[in-house]
């Protein structure tokens, strides 16, 4: 199938909405979907919806709709979901345990198969199934393994640090969790899950619109 070299990130992140309602369209037994029931689902246009898809091929009928469990195994492959990936996590705090006991991964073929702390009181107990390493053991295992993605749930001041120490042990994404802008050299991907940052522009976003309204409302009354 042919596909285009350049593929926007707003797309790559729309597909794997995508792919999370086909498969619970999937589950409940949903053979065909219209991009019209995609709209109402997810909110997207229908127009962006193939728009989306036409970056990777023809898929569908007009005026049938879209195979589900066809168009869900496509998306899949596009996304590189299609295979089991393990990943390593870095920082067994709060967070970091609550990601270990986390089900939902496994859905998307993404499972945290080996985790890290530097707190030797946590070193040997298992979380989630996992048995947690000393940091010592992390270029050895990554090595060994041939990991290439980590998510990173330490504190702030050692963000950075980690971060350069991981990819120098051969990862090549990192999903970061702390409240900081990593700084790496080489071919690695970083995305941040800051979720302070998140509510802090959700904050102004209501802010714009209560002024947006006070100033309309002002005008209103002016005789």
């Amino acid at each position: 199938m042919e596909r285009r070299a350049y593929i926007p990130q707003e797309t790559a992140r729309r597909l794997s909405l995508y792919l999370r309602m086909l498969r619970r369209l999937r589950q409940e037994k949903v053979r065909i979907v219209s991009s019209d029931q995609i709209r109402r689902f997810l909110n997207v246009s229908s127009v962006q919806f193939r728009k989306d898809l036409s970056y990777f091929g023809e898929f569908g009928k007009r005026g049938v709709g879209y195979d589900v469990e066809l168009l869900a195994k496509e998306i899949g492959k596009i996304l590189g979901t299609d295979v089991l990936h393990e990943i390593i996590l870095v920082g067994v705090g709060r967070l970091g345990s609550a990601l270990l006991e986390y089900p939902g991964f496994l859905e998307f073929n993404l499972k945290i198969s080996e985790a890290f702390d530097r707190n030797t009181r946590k070193v040997g107990k298992v979380c989630g199934g996992v048995r947690i390493r000393h940091m010592r053991a992390l270029r050895q295992v990554i090595k060994k393994r041939n990991l290439r993605i980590a998510v990173l749930s330490v504190p702030v001041e050692f963000a950075q640090e980690v971060a350069e120490e991981l990819v120098s042990c051969g990862i090549k994404a990192i999903l970061n969790f702390a409240p900081v802008n990593l700084v790496l050299e080489g071919d690695v991907f970083v995305s941040n899950a800051d979720m302070a940052s998140e509510l802090e522009s959700l904050v102004y976003k209501l802010k714009q619109k209560n002024n947006n309204y006070s100033l309309t409302k002002k005008r209103s009354i002016v005789i």
